[in-house]
């Protein structure tokens, strides 16, 4: 269960460092600042959850295999 919890915090940090290249400001009103901060976390959880989901899984199937 440690090594899944390191996965979940490497990953946050990735999606979160990936995030940043992008420019949401566009999308949102001007002055939202905090709000655009928000999305992109909550999307970098997201992303992180999946991610480690999937790598959790394939080490699980390529250990069976």
């Amino acid at each position: 269960m440690n090594y899944k919890l390191f996965l979940y915090v490497f990953n946050i940090m990735l999606c979160i460092y990936v995030l940043n290249s992008l420019n949401i400001n566009n999308i949102f009103k001007t002055n939202k600042v905090v709000e655009s901060r928000i999305f992109i976390m909550i999307i970098a959880f997201i992303m992180a959850y999946l991610l480690t989901n999937f790598i959790f899984d394939f080490l699980e199937i390529s250990a069976i295999i």
